[in-house]
């Protein structure tokens, strides 16, 4: 039995954990100079170091300079590594649960529903009482996201879970069909929707980080925050799945309780980042399979160094999408697609050919 220690099949797993362990400490070193860079470019020249030695000084800022710095940057800097975190950590949890390096959080259809949620808070939010949407503000369209994704997931589980059992096939296929009916009521709601209206969804839909605001921070970060806490517990039960769920089982693993946790931290994380910042591709398959290749398939050490590492890319797509169009931007999710899909196809065209598990 040593050789499953942390239930990995590999006598090199020491070497595995050790290397995991140094990749944590370089990815956070990379996350902190990305974070520095993030902040200092934008269309409106206001230097960091110059805003920080008026803070060192005591100096007060200028109006355009706190605007730009602690109202519009600095938000959407932190947003930035919430979303890109929880989509990579989640999709490494998604990865491990179903064995399959191309699983992804928009499988389980939380991202579907919650674009259904915020869809509906868009098209049909001024149809509310006028107390809801005061009482709510600013986060109406969070909220109905957020409420969206949890639905969706909620149903998926049950379609997918039979006398106290989960089959993870039946949650794939239950998946595709739950996106597909929320594709289908988006439709409907984007028919319905007004000229500006149309031009909020297309935005959103796109994916971008430039509605960040401290209440969208505040609102989304403790929920993502959690999950990836919680996620991270669940590295030695997706080592022992990766046996599999027989092999999991005698080995002391309670593999419904596994699942149970894992789609519910994915339902939380995900919803909760795609209330906040639209629909956003690619990160939640590439990060977890680039890491993996890299650094090996032990998820103690996997799941936060994919939330290193999707926090990074997040943020430096996010650089490129306010710079390549300047002084206007593209929607961050574009810059997310041209970036993953070749190594998407890559990934796909390897797996043709052979397991790359």
């Amino acid at each position: 039995m040593a050789s499953l220690s942390g239930y990995i099949p590999n006598t090199s797993v020491n070497n595995r954990v050790t290397r995991g362990r140094r990749a944590h400490k370089i990815l956070l070193l990379a996350l902190l100079l990305t974070c520095l860079l993030s902040i200092s470019i934008g269309p409106v020249d206001v230097s960091l170091w110059i805003v920080l030695q008026k803070l060192i000084m005591g100096q007060s800022l200028t109006t355009l300079e706190h605007i730009i710095f602690w109202d519009i940057r600095l938000p959407r800097l932190v947003m930035g590594i919430c979303v890109g975190s929880a989509l990579a950590v989640s999709g490494a949890v998604m990865q491990g649960l179903f064995r399959n390096p191309l699983a992804d959080p928009g499988l389980v259809g939380v991202s579907a529903g919650a674009g259904v949620g915020a869809i509906t808070a868009i098209v049909l939010g001024g149809f509310l009482p006028v107390f809801i949407n005061n009482f709510c503000g600013d986060y109406l369209i969070v909220f109905s996201a957020f409420l969206g994704g949890w639905i969706s997931a909620m149903i998926l589980y049950r379609i997918a879970t039979h006398r106290g059992q989960t089959s993870v096939a039946t949650m794939l296929l239950a998946g595709i069909a739950i996106g597909a009916l929320a594709g289908a009521i988006s439709g409907v709601l984007i028919y319905l929707a007004d000229d500006k209206q149309l031009r909020d969804l297309t935005f959103w839909g796109l994916g971008s980080l430039a509605g960040a605001t401290w209440a969208k921070v505040m609102g989304a970060s403790p929920l993502i925050l959690i999950s990836i806490a919680i996620a991270s517990t669940l590295g030695r039960g997706l080592n022992g799945l990766a046996l599999g769920e027989a092999t999991a089982a005698h080995i002391g693993i309670s593999t419904q309780k596994l699942k149970n946790i894992s789609i519910c931290t994915v339902a939380a994380a995900t919803g909760a980042a795609v209330a906040v910042s639209g629909s956003i591709g690619f990160i939640g398959i590439i990060v977890p399979h680039l890491l993996r290749k890299t650094l090996g398939p032990d998820h103690r050490t996997l799941i936060l160094n994919s939330g290193f590492l999707g926090a990074i890319t997040l943020i430096f797509s996010d650089m490129i999408s306010r710079v390549i169009t300047a002084p206007s931007e593209l929607p961050i999710g574009i810059i997310t697609a041209i970036l993953g899909a070749p190594v998407f196809l890559w990934i796909l065209l390897r797996k043709r050919d052979r397991s790359i598990w």
